[in-house]
């Protein structure tokens, strides 16, 4: 029996997945080392830290040196494992644990009530009609658009007027109000058939009944999506508490990092394995839904 030749296009198209696929792989691989570096050299003793990186340390706060004169030894695996940095952060230093928390008292507000008036403000968009809910839409679309950086002098100035300067308010108003979780959920109720609503009118129900009972389970993964997004947007935030917070006793942790001293870099390390582990959490266990929500905008086509 003759064996079949493989078709020329069917050999390229496997060797075309498997070097996507590698190249993916690699990607992959180069955008976790910093995470990966970061978590294992949390483990290492401050003695070993120096020993690898003293010399990137002493470079940078060394009267003006700019260079590196030695090799830097990146190292995955400590040689001892220690906890006494993070011993020393839970324990020993206030600080970090005050700062952590800083971080959410200003970030869980935000992500609540801003999901909450979105879900409320998007369920109008999506229901009613009219030139004025598109003229509202459009302005709402206008400050997405707008870096933060545009709007922060405006919002310094009506929270210097309001007495809200250097209060935590200052930050949670004007997150509680921004546009994008309006934006992402109004676009998933649209996709929601118009049938769906009539026949609900017609059994009787009303706006309440219908936004809880067909509205937000069919929006459920863009809702999740929101809560992902909007943690993690002002989990990072750091221009807002720089301008709107003078007292550096409310800082979050997003903004005490980059003041933690040279000669604590062990301590670094572990505030920064603990800084993004909320973060992370939430994306190991909400990523189908973030995928879900934004792909599909709630499962279901219009």
């Amino acid at each position: 029996m003759k064996r079949r030749l493989r078709s020329p296009s069917k050999t390229l198209e496997k060797l075309g997945i498997f070097l996507l696929t590698l190249f993916a792989a690699v990607s992959a691989v180069i955008f976790l080392l910093p995470t990966v570096l970061t978590i294992s050299n949390s483990f290492m003793a401050q003695s070993e830290i120096n020993a690898n990186y003293g010399i990137v340390f002493s470079s940078i706060t060394g009267g003006g040196k700019t260079y590196i004169s030695d090799r830097v030894n990146l190292k995955f695996i400590p040689d001892m494992v220690s906890f006494s940095q993070y011993f020393s952060v839970l324990l020993k230093t206030p600080d970090y644990l005050l700062k952590f928390w800083n971080s959410m008292l200003l970030t869980v507000p935000v992500v609540v009530f801003q999901t909450a008036v979105a879900l409320f403000a998007s369920y109008g968009f999506a229901r009613l009609t009219g030139r004025l809910k598109e003229i509202i839409f459009f302005l709402y679309i206008i400050l997405m658009l707008m870096p933060y950086q545009v709007t922060l002098v405006p919002n310094y100035l009506v929270a210097d007027k309001l007495g809200l300067l250097n209060t935590r308010w200052s930050i949670i108003l004007p997150g509680i109000f921004s546009p994008f979780a309006v934006f992402l959920l109004t676009k998933a109720m649209k996709r929601i058939p118009k049938t769906y609503f009539e026949a609900a009118m017609l059994d009787g129900a009303n706006e309440f009944d219908i936004f809880t009972e067909i509205c937000f389970p069919m929006v459920r993964s863009a809702v999740f999506s929101v809560l992902m997004l909007v943690f993690i947007d002002y989990w990072n935030m750091v221009e807002q508490p720089l301008i709107l917070l003078t007292d550096e006793q409310l800082h979050p942790l997003s903004v005490f990092l980059s003041k933690i001293n040279t000669g604590d870099t062990g301590l670094a390390f572990a505030v920064a394995v603990i800084y993004m582990t909320p973060s992370l959490l939430m994306f190991l266990y909400g990523e189908e839904y973030l995928v879900e929500g934004i792909t599909y905008s709630g499962g279901i086509k219009g």
